[in-house]
């Protein structure tokens, strides 16, 4: 099975990107996902299941811990390629 993740995490800062951002970022982009997209004001990252539902775990704890008040998120599936499994 695939999924799509969608994330934010609050608080805003238009200045500079507050550390709970560039940790969820970080989680995100090193997690081995496909089509990583992170922007200002949203993130998104496609993958297996397993990797996935992984990352999001970490995410929530680590933008959490570097001072993330709410953390909004959508996870959808998105299909199930035939040989990938949930990697």
């Amino acid at each position: 099975m695939r999924l799509r993740v969608e994330f934010t995490t609050e608080p805003f800062d238009l200045e500079e990107a507050p550390a709970h951002a560039l940790v969820a970022r970080e989680v995100i982009e090193t997690a081995e996902l496909d089509a990583v997209d992170v922007g200002p004001f949203g993130n998104t990252a496609e993958g297996g299941a397993d990797r996935v539902l992984g990352a999001v775990d970490a995410l929530l704890r680590k933008a959490l811990e570097a001072g993330a008040t709410r953390v909004s998120l959508q996870v959808n599936v998105i299909g199930d390629e035939a040989g990938e499994g949930d990697r």
